[in-house]
């Protein structure tokens, strides 16, 4: 249910209306626009929406029957605008997150950082915990490879991204980590979604491998409703049939979720594809879209990583594609960072 405020009312009305539905057992969310503000009420027992309507300053009480409330732009109907350091992802900012796929050593994540910066990248990434299919694959280097990436980030005045796989990790990653992922195989992991709501860091959220638009959401929607409102999305491919590429890039997500929330929307070409010459085109094709960021795996020397390196673009590779992206960008009117 929304509460949606007259574009008079006042900060006493506003908190009369919070107490009220509180004390129906309702938890609320707060959104201040330009003009008016809504009041998102989650929970609580079964109310008759007159007597919420005939309170002072509220214009109107909508019901919602999809599930992702606080996700939904009718909550909010302006993007929300995530701001990391000096990376922006939604609305008007297409945001761009690059790096290994795993953190190898020093000297690689030095190699990487120097050269991501020195392009203009404001965020890097590296996994120090990886989930394998293979129980005997590399499974990272832990909190030794987060000290590394946090190290060289500091370095280069770049936000840090790595992905989080328990709940047990929180406060490990929120020691090194500017933004906390959430991986595919974990989209679906609700305790540590409701966890990663108490905390005050953006979370990203990866599509699920067979997950619907709409159970991502929902996911994103555990997250919300903790209090954390910063969270992004990212479309990484899902599971089809067509065994040509990794996975198949849904860019279709992109609009479709554009419309329907508030919520930046993300995409990584490298995951979706598997292959690095399907990298460059795919990223084009997501900003040509309207994506608000990219996630992409870059590494100093593909042909020696331990993780994924048929799908990392090489530094020039993502060099010239990085040009390419400004000026897509550009025509869409959205501003890379």
């Amino acid at each position: 249910m929304l509460i949606i405020m007259q574009p008079q009312a006042n900060e006493n009305s506003i908190e009369k209306v919070i107490k009220f539905v509180e004390k129906q057992g309702f938890t609320a969310h707060i959104s201040k626009g330009e003009i008016q503000t809504v009041i998102g009420c989650v929970g609580g027992k079964t109310i008759d929406k007159r007597n919420i309507e005939l309170l002072d300053g509220v214009r109107e009480v909508v019901k919602i029957t999809t599930g992702y409330k606080l996700a939904s732009r009718t909550f909010k109907p302006l993007d929300t605008v995530i701001e990391v350091k000096n990376a922006k992802f939604g609305g008007k900012y297409t945001g761009i997150i690059a790096g290994p796929c795993t953190i190898e050593s020093e000297k690689q994540m030095e190699e990487a950082a120097e050269k991501l910066a020195s392009i203009g990248v404001k965020t890097i990434r590296g996994g120090a915990f990886k989930p394998r299919t293979s129980p005997y694959s590399f499974q990272g280097m832990g909190e030794d490879g987060l000290k590394i990436i946090k190290k060289v980030a500091d370095k280069y005045n770049l936000a840090v991204i790595s992905e989080i796989m328990e709940i047990s990790q929180i406060p490990l990653m929120l020691k090194y980590c500017d933004i906390l992922q959430v991986g595919a195989r974990n989209m679906q992991n609700f305790n540590l979604l409701k966890e990663l709501g108490l905390i005050n860091k953006p979370i990203l959220i990866k599509r699920g491998l067979s997950a619907t638009i709409e159970e991502w959401l929902m996911s994103a929607e555990y997250v919300l409703s903790g209090g954390n409102s910063q969270v992004m999305l990212c479309e990484r491919g899902i599971r089809t049939f067509e065994p040509m590429t990794r996975n198949t890039l849904d860019l279709s997500a992109i609009p479709v979720v554009k419309k329907i929330s508030h919520l930046p929307v993300l995409v990584d070409p490298s995951h979706a594809t598997g292959l690095r010459d399907k990298v460059a085109p795919m990223s084009m094709a997501a900003v040509a879209a309207g994506c608000d960021g990219l996630e992409i795996e870059v590494h100093p020397h593909p042909e020696c990583a331990i993780c994924d390196g048929a799908q990392s673009l090489t530094p020039d590779d993502f060099c010239k594609l990085y040009g390419d992206i400004v000026k897509i960008a550009d025509i869409v009117e959205k501003e890379v960072k």
